[in-house]
């Protein structure tokens, strides 16, 4: 079909604070989308949620359907419980089944009944947990946007482990999260990657045979522009993402205990700012290691610590889909050090707008060229904002997925008995 469509969004939670490279990209893209389509948002909403943030969906959505939800905090005793309740009676990984509710699949079901909408978008996986009723699909047409690949993520995060008991659990949620994957994304219309890395991995691995295409990473090339080079402090380096996320936490520790003691013998002023939200205990203990180490927490606007490092560093050992946050650095010209996998789907080139390596001692190689040579960083930074300026706005990008909208869309309506 063609023309104005309603979608029905399902989403875990409110997009604002826009603070995650999830959110980045959902709420960007919705923004554009809604120009021109009605979207229902339809979300699992926190308890202790403000009604401002409630009120803020207006900007990327018509319409919007608030779930009552509680999240148990992490590492409380509740969360052991909840996790031990997971593993030995029930076979979903912990990281789907935290998200059931009964009132979001009553919601979901009641929308599609009324024949309300002409596509659902579930977003991310975790909320398919709520889109099959009865084992059958709503009669509306579903694409699932699949921002990671999450089984990846978790089979990473197994290898990566130490310890016997923690690979055991790890293991498990692995094996779980590959199969709810499997045969969630098989059950739907189609689904929607976020790099043709990813799309292949999900028709090879997953099996999968409605793999759609790929939705490129987006960035707000206005937003986030040039910061002049006076202002960047010598031997100063970045680290940006949520830093309450498996990958980003594995991926800073790693960097600090593997790459930083080489770092401070050759570069002793070197300093590394770590900027994201809600860090673990185990990140915040870095800063407590080196006074050169800050941790920062939650920023009301990223920008300004772009603005002062030399260069950004991606440790990512763990992790899938794309780097929103490689490409907001690229846009305001800080040169990136990654490894493969922290770059992964990207297209970018080693030497080009990035310099990529995995292993602790080439990596910190890679970091001791920028610091000692501008010309260098220069380059890098001015292939990388070229690079983001000519293909990744974000209204490029949605013109992307809104071709996918509408494909799906045109799939004919199923009648469940």
């Amino acid at each position: 079909m063609s023309g104005p469509l309603r979608i029905l969004w399902l989403k875990t939670g409110p997009l604002h604070p826009v603070d995650t490279g999830g959110k980045i990209r959902t709420f960007n893209m919705l923004r554009e989308l809604r120009r021109k389509h009605r979207i229902t948002y339809l979300a699992l909403c926190p308890e202790e949620t403000e009604d401002s943030v409630k009120s803020e969906a207006l900007v990327y959505s018509h319409e919007q359907l608030w779930i009552p939800w509680r999240e148990t905090p992490k590492f409380t005793v509740p969360f052991y419980a909840e996790l031990a309740k997971n593993f030995f009676l029930t076979r979903r990984p912990y990281a789907i089944e935290k998200y059931e509710s009964s009132a979001m699949a009553m919601k979901i079901q009641d929308q599609d009944l009324a024949k309300k909408h002409d596509l659902i978008v579930c977003d991310f996986l975790t909320p398919a947990v709520n889109l099959l009723h009865n084992g059958q699909l709503p009669g509306t047409p579903t694409l699932l946007f699949q921002h990671n690949v999450e089984s990846l993520i978790w089979k990473r995060t197994y290898e990566t482990a130490r310890g016997r008991l923690k690979r055991f659990y790890l293991r498990s949620q692995w094996q779980r999260m590959e199969a709810f994957e499997r045969e969630t994304c098989a059950a739907v219309d189609a689904v929607a990657g976020v790099s043709e890395q990813d799309c292949g991995l999900m028709r090879q691995d997953l099996g999968l045979k409605n793999v759609i295409g790929s939705v490129p990473t987006g960035v707000d090339i206005e937003h986030f522009s040039p910061a002049p080079a006076s202002g960047r402090k010598p031997r100063s380096i970045a680290f940006l993402g949520s830093m309450d996320w498996m990958p980003n936490i594995d991926g800073i520790v790693w960097f600090v205990d593997e790459i930083w003691p080489a770092l401070k013998r050759k570069f002793p002023d070197a300093t590394l700012t770590i900027i994201g939200r809600k860090p673990t205990p185990k990140v915040q203990e870095l800063a407590q290691r080196d006074p050169a180490i800050r941790v920062t927490g939650t920023v009301p606007d990223v920008r300004p610590f772009l603005a002062e490092a030399e260069v950004m560093v991606v440790p990512l050992r763990v992790g899938g889909g794309t780097r929103i946050k490689i490409f907001e650095a690229m846009a305001t010209g800080i040169p990136v050090v990654s490894t493969r996998i922290g770059a992964e789907g990207l297209p970018v080139k080693h030497g080009g707008e990035i310099l990529l390596a995995d292993e602790p001692a080439d990596f910190a190689q890679q970091i001791a060229l920028l610091f000692e040579q501008e010309t260098l960083r220069r380059s890098l930074g001015q292939n990388a904002r070229r690079l983001v300026q000519a293909r990744f706005s974000w209204g490029s990008v949605t013109d992307v997925f809104e071709k996918y909208c509408q494909e799906v869309a045109a799939v004919k309506r199923r009648t469940n008995l």
